[in-house]
């Protein structure tokens, strides 16, 4: 599956899919910070707000499977620093679509003038998540505790990580 997957920039026709994929990861509560989903209207403008979006589509059908948002973390002398998220949708995970995912947010981070792309907010238990990063080259900056609230009220570690592009 891997191979019949391209990672492009997103288009306007992708804009559904993507809302669908982006609402699906705030609906089940453990990883993204948004407790609010995106409507058309909002959702639209959030993509268009972004320094760059990616999307994972399968060769031949143009299916939606994945995408990435690109931003500065911080601004001014801290401008050079980029943060990402990414969103895969459920019944494509496991697929190796998150790395495609991510090894193109670093080239585009890379491109844009970015100099380090930083998580701030990589729940401890997201493992695969996890895993990929530090395969990839990402370093963990530490443990930050309780830094995220769960969908059911819980608290949970979040881990940061950084790599330069």
């Amino acid at each position: 599956m891997a191979d019949e997957v391209l990672v492009r920039t997103y288009e306007e026709q992708d804009i559904p899919a993507m809302i669908s994929i982006w609402n699906e990861i705030v609906e089940e509560g453990v990883a993204f910070p948004q407790e609010e989903c995106l409507t058309e209207r909002t959702g639209r403008a959030f993509f268009a707000q972004q320094s760059h979006c990616g999307v994972a589509k399968e060769r031949g059908t143009e299916k939606i499977l994945g995408l990435y948002i690109l931003h500065p973390n911080n601004v001014g002398r801290c401008g050079h620093i980029c943060n990402a998220s990414y969103a895969v949708a459920s019944a494509s995970r496991g697929l190796h679509i998150g790395e495609k995912l991510v090894r193109d947010c670093i080239v585009q981070a890379r491109a844009a003038g970015f100099r380090v792309l930083q998580f701030n907010a990589v729940v401890a238990s997201n493992i695969h998540a996890r895993h990929l990063y530090e395969r990839i080259g990402f370093q963990q900056l530490g443990t930050i505790p309780g830094g995220f609230r769960l969908k059911d009220g819980r608290y949970e570690d979040i881990c940061p990580y950084y790599i330069e592009v």
